[in-house]
């Protein structure tokens, strides 16, 4: 199939993708590896909130701050740490991280595998049927056909992947201050002097501490839950809390914010700099303290982007995470039937939503997991009927890593969420820094490792490791959940000295092993 509109049979392929972030390049590419024609229609850019404003961007500007701080630790490294970080600098790598915002050097990558590019705003038409409308506001690039463009058919299935967008809860004013989120933050040009961080999840802890260590003199961060991370293990949000206050980050747990607005610049007090012009930001908290800071970011979650998808079409709701079942394939649409055009795939399967927009883990990682998943079964090389096992599309084996410092890594359930969900389990856990490979990388490093195991099967279910550059420990645990490996042949993976791995013998010695 040729790589613009005009080919053969323009506007018919095998699979039809809307929306081309990581899960969807990921689906494109991998089914038309196996043969398959594709199609992916893409309002914005290819690559995806991930590449441009999401985990490359922060990970990027988190990376300046975690250096310096490593080498603090190590004797005789600290001495030779002066000076501040080279802000600028910082953003001008930011920059080349992102392809300076432009998707050229993305766009190759499907090309080359035979995947026709649309650029324009996707929408579900009817079974099968894709419409494409103008994309607002991104500049085309050069042998990508623009919108409007006529309808497009697809023989066997639709992909969802149009991702998220950050939410904005209706706490009174909040819209009219324009606060930041996730993409105005990780594209900032400016380092605010005073920062409220509204949100105490990954984004909100990762992005506070990475703009405290980038210059911000002010942080302060408001999360509703008791704890940061309320879905990591208790000890995981005390321990990050405990290093913000270290850090001179204010953490304010179990309040909430009830009005936002702008002070009157007058009298207001100076700002970061002089390119930061807007006036300051009044935070009322519902106890009734008031902050003041430069910029209000919220991160309080995502929903759904766009809204406008056609869903209805095929009779479902939008608006909402696209609910699916253990295949991706969308629970309630409406079948597709021969006068719905040429078809080569049940009529009952022929749409599916893969990563944010299903809501089941909002992860690139897992995203990119679906979208193999869906591009095997679209192409035949899975069964839909039992292929995918329904512990591994569940929730139970995610992945995930909080970049903070301490970084906080776990896969799994946590051993509440076990418990809750009827699983006979025992929580054992150590020292991360107990080990002589954590001793070697410096000192006065904290963390906790735990795993969570099923009695009754003995074999791990969850698993949370905390501390410094703990996210290369956290595959070997996904190994061993996913792969289901018993405790007793687990004992026999021997960890190499001197390592911070050898945690893991630790914590089966705890245990009793």
């Amino acid at each position: 199939m040729s790589a613009v509109a005009n080919g053969p049979d323009p506007e018919v392929f095998d699979l039809i993708v809307i929306g081309a972030g990581p899960a969807g390049e990921v689906v494109a590419g991998r089914a038309a590896e196996a043969g398959l024609s594709v199609a992916v229609v893409e309002r914005e850019r290819v690559g995806g909130e991930c590449s441009y404003w999401g985990c490359i961007p922060s990970k990027t500007l988190l990376r300046p701050g975690d250096v310096i701080a490593a080498a603090r630790r190590v004797p005789g490294a600290a001495s030779a740490v002066t000076g501040e970080i080279d802000t600028p600098a910082a953003f001008a790598r930011r920059d080349e991280m992102v392809g300076g915002y432009s998707d050229e050097g993305a766009v190759p990558w499907l090309l080359d595998r035979g995947v026709t590019l649309v650029r324009g705003r996707g929408r579900r038409a009817g079974p099968r049927r894709v419409g494409v409308g103008p994309a607002r506001g991104v500049q085309p690039v050069e042998g990508a056909p623009a919108g409007p463009l006529p309808r497009r058919a697809a023989r066997k299935a639709v992909v969802l992947a149009t991702g998220t967008k950050a939410f904005m809860p209706p706490i009174p004013g909040l819209a009219d201050v324009e606060p930041w989120d996730n993409r105005s933050a990780t594209g900032a040009t400016i380092v605010p002097r005073r920062l409220v961080v509204l949100g105490g999840g990954a984004v909100g802890t990762e992005l506070a501490q990475g703009f405290r260590r980038l210059g911000t003199a002010e942080v302060s961060i408001i999360e509703g839950q008791p704890r940061l991370l309320a879905r990591e293990e208790p000890f995981a949000g005390d321990e990050v809390g405990a290093a913000f206050e270290a850090e001179g980050i204010t953490v304010r747990t179990g309040c909430r914010v009830t009005a936002v607005r702008r002070a009157d610049a007058a009298g207001s007090g100076a700002a970061s700099s002089s390119e930061h012009r807007r006036p300051p930001v009044v935070v009322t908290l519902d106890n009734g303290d008031e902050l003041t800071a430069d910029e209000i970011l919220v991160a309080v979650g995502r929903r759904p982007a766009p809204e406008d998808l056609g869903l209805e079409t095929v009779g479902l709701t939008p608006g909402r995470p696209v609910t699916v079942d253990n295949s991706l394939r969308a629970v309630g649409a409406q079948p597709a039937t021969d006068a719905d055009g040429p078809t080569e795939q049940g009529g009952q399967s022929w749409l599916y939503a893969i990563g944010d927009v299903n809501g089941r883990a909002l992860l690139t990682h897992m995203g990119k997991y679906q979208g193999r998943l869906v591009a095997d079964l679209v192409a035949g090389r899975r069964d839909a009927a039992g292929a995918v096992p329904v512990e591994v599309a569940g929730e139970r084996l995610i992945p995930r890593v909080t970049f903070t410092d301490p970084q906080v890594a776990a896969v799994g359930l946590t051993e509440q969420a076990a418990r809750e969900a009827g699983l006979p389990v025992r929580a054992v856990s150590v020292p991360t820094s107990g080990v002589a490979g954590s001793s070697v990388r410096g000192v006065g490093l904290v963390g906790t490792s735990q795993l969570v195991v099923d009695e009754e099967r003995r074999v791990l279910v969850g698993a949370t490791f905390t501390g410094q550059d703990v996210q290369e420990l956290l595959h070997s645990a996904t190994i061993a959940i996913v792969g289901e490996v018993p405790l007793e042949r687990l004992w026999h993976a021997v960890p190499s000295f001197p390592t911070v791995s050898e945690v893991w013998l630790r914590l089966l010695e705890t245990y009793g092993l």
